[in-house]
C-alpha cells in the first residue's frame, strides 16, 4: 500500500474518532428544541410549512452540519483566530456607525448588495468570547483577580457594547455586556470587585434610565412596570403575552388551538413571543419540557468547559454557554412580563437565521473543545504545538 493511501486511511480513522467524541445527547437536545420550534411555526401558520417552519428546519439542518464541521477544527486554531475575529467584528461595527443601513430608526445593518444585509453585532457575540478567552489564557491568576490588567478586558468589552448601544440596540448591548462580565468573573475576578461592581450598577441604573436611554427605550421600561397604563399601545405586547401564558393552564388548549396566536392577537408570535405560543397550546407541562431541554444543553456545555485542559477552552466554552443561557433567561423573563421587551429571541425555538447561525457557530466551538479537550494551547502567539 502506498504512503498516500496510508495517509488517507489515517486521516479517515482520525476523523471517525473525532466524530465519535461529539456529545450525542447535546446534539439530540438541539435537534429537539429546533424541531419543537418548527412544530409551533407550522401550527401558527395554519398547518402550513410556509413561511416559517420549512425555512426554519432547512436552516437548522445546514447549520447543524456546519457545527459538526467546526467541531473537527482543533481548538488551537480557534485560539489563533481569536483576536482576528474580534478585530473584524469591531471593524464592521465601526463601519455600521459610518455607512450602516438605517431601518425603523436604527442603524444596525450592513448592506452587501446582492448578498443581502447582516448585523455585525452577531459576529461580535462570538468574537468577544474568543478575545477574552485568549487574553485570560495568557495571564496569571493573581492578575486576573484584580490588577491594572483589568483595563484591557474592560476595553475589549466596552468598545463593542458602546458601538452597539449607539445603533441603538439595547438588547444586544446588554447581552454583550453580561456575556463579557461573565467570562471576566469566571476567569477569577475578586469577589470584592464583583460586589462593588453590582453596587455601582444598581446605583447607576436610575440616572442611566433618565438621561442616557432613548425615549422609546425609557417607555419600554415604564411599560414593563405598568403595562395596563397603555393596553392598546406600548403595553400591548406584554399584556397579550401574559394572556397567552395564563390561558394555556397546565396542559394547554391543544396543538393548533391557541386563540392568541391563531387569531393574531399575539405579536411577533414566530420570533420574540414563540414561547408564549408554546405555553398557550401545550401549557405549563410543555414549557417545562422545553426548559428542561435548554437546561440539558447548558449543563452539557458547562461540563465540556469543566473538562477542557486549556484555560482558553474552559473560558470560551463557558462564554458561549453564557450567551445561550442569557438568551433563554432574557426572552423567558420578557415573555412572562418580568423584564422589558428588548427584542431578544428564544434561541433555536424562534424563527430567524442570524441568531441561529451565531448560536450554532458558538456550539461548534464548544464541541471543538470537547473533541480536542486534551489539546494544549500556547499562551503566547497561538502557534500550534
Amino acid at each position: 500500500m502506498s504512503m498516500t493511501a496510508l495517509s488517507s486511511a489515517g486521516e479517515r480513522d482520525r476523523l471517525i474518532v473525532k466524530l465519535g467524541e461529539l456529545d450525542r445527547l447535546f446534539c439530540l437536545a438541539l435537534i429537539l428544541i429546533a424541531g419543537i420550534g418548527a412544530l409551533m411555526m407550522f401550527s401558527i401558520a395554519g398547518s402550513n410549512w410556509e413561511p416559517w417552519a420549512g425555512s426554519h428546519l432547512t436552516k437548522f439542518t445546514l447549520f447543524f452540519f456546519m457545527m459538526i464541521a467546526l467541531a473537527m477544527i482543533d481548538v488551537r486554531y480557534w485560539f489563533a483566530m481569536a483576536y482576528p475575529i474580534y478585530g473584524v467584528g469591531l471593524a464592521l461595527l465601526i463601519a455600521v456607525a459610518v455607512v450602516g443601513d438605517v431601518r425603523l430608526g436604527a442603524r444596525r445593518w450592513l448592506d452587501l448588495g446582492p448578498l443581502g444585509s447582516f448585523q455585525p453585532s452577531e459576529i461580535m457575540k462570538l468574537g468577544l468570547v474568543l478575545a477574552l478567552g485568549r487574553f485570560y489564557h495568557g495571564i496569571s491568576a493573581e492578575r486576573a483577580r484584580f490588577s491594572w490588567w483589568l483595563l484591557i478586558p474592560a476595553l475589549i468589552i466596552g468598545a463593542p457594547v458602546l458601538l452597539v448601544a449607539r445603533q441603538p440596540d439595547l438588547g444586544t448591548a446588554i447581552l454583550l455586556a453580561l456575556t463579557g462580565l461573565t467570562v471576566v468573573c469566571l476567569a477569577g475576578l475578586s469577589w470584592r470587585v464583583i460586589l462593588a461592581g453590582i453596587i455601582a450598577l444598581l446605583v447607576s441604573v436610575p440616572p442611566v434610565i433618565m438621561f442616557v436611554l432613548h425615549d422609546y427605550q425609557r417607555d419600554r421600561i415604564f411599560t414593563f412596570l405598568k403595562p395596563e397604563s397603555d393596553p392598546s399601545g406600548s403595553g400591548y405586547h406584554i399584556l397579550q403575552s401574559k394572556i397567552a401564558l395564563g390561558s394555556g393552564g397546565l396542559l394547554g388548549k391543544g396543538y393548533g388551538l391557541g386563540s392568541q396566536s391563531q387569531l393574531n392577537f399575539l405579536p411577533e408570535k414566530q420570533t420574540d413571543f414563540i414561547f408564549a405560543t408554546l405555553a398557550e397550546e401545550f401549557g405549563f407541562v410543555g414549557c417545562m419540557v422545553v426548559l428542561f431541554l435548554y437546561g440539558t444543553v447548558i449543563f452539557l456545555a458547562l461540563r465540556t468547559a469543566a473538562l477542557a485542559h486549556s484555560h482558553f477552552g474552559r473560558l470560551s466554552s463557558a462564554g458561549v454557554t453564557a450567551t445561550f443561557a442569557l438568551y433563554v433567561l432574557i426572552n423567558g423573563a420578557m415573555v412572562m412580563g418580568l423584564a422589558p421587551v428588548v427584542g431578544v429571541p428564544m434561541p433555536l425555538l424562534s424563527y430567524g437565521g442570524t441568531v441561529m447561525l451565531t448560536v450554532m457557530i458558538g456550539f461548534g466551538l464548544v464541541q471543538s473543545v470537547k473533541v480536542h479537550r486534551y489539546s494544549e494551547v500556547t499562551s503566547g502567539t497561538g502557534a500550534l504545538l
